[in-house]
């Protein structure tokens, strides 16, 4: 018997890629705007999701990381604090302002107090290096983008008179 992957197979490594590839042009001319990004840095994270807490280790969940500017210029750790915020985002199926605006006694000790994850239909990104609320825009545009790309992707499946994501029944 075939094992079947818990992964997206539609909303897939490649497909964060892709997603992240139509975001960037609007990304990327906002990083020398100061009160967009103020230190010029961006990281981005994105989540796979069909993996939850509990199915995987947050790390094994990560389906795309992306540096936007030069690292050996960072005055901060904008990895750290980009998963950070998608592991919160993550671990709690919310955006992080919902979070941590409304919802700040779900955070446990270790949590980022931060935002700038969103969870757009169970899509996970967050961002860090912007202004908080930019990030969450940023984050925001590539979620909707995976979704975007992984409708499309569904859709030719369906196109293509598959039954069952990846072709073929389970267990075959």
């Amino acid at each position: 018997m075939t094992r079947v992957s818990p992964s997206s197979h539609f909303a897939n490594a490649d497909a964060a890629r892709t997603a992240l590839q139509m975001a960037l042009p609007m990304i990327e001319p906002q990083m020398t705007q100061p009160e967009v990004v103020g230190s010029g840095f961006l990281y981005i994270v994105v989540m796979d999701p069909a993996l939850r807490p509990g199915d995987v280790p947050f790390e094994e969940a990560i389906l795309l990381e992306h540096a936007v500017g030069d690292r050996a210029k960072w005055d901060a750790d904008y990895a750290a604090f980009a998963r950070a915020k998608a592991k919160a985002s993550w671990e709690q199926g919310m955006d992080g302002h919902r979070l941590q605006a409304l919802q700040p006694y779900k955070l446990r000790e270790g949590d980022s107090m931060l935002w700038g994850a969103v969870c757009l239909d169970g899509i996970v990104v967050g961002v860090s290096g912007a202004h908080a609320y930019y990030d969450e825009a940023f984050a925001t545009a590539i979620a909707g983008c995976l979704r975007a790309v992984a409708k499309h992707r569904w859709q030719q499946a369906v196109d293509a008179r598959q039954l069952f994501a990846g072709g073929s029944a389970p267990g075959r």
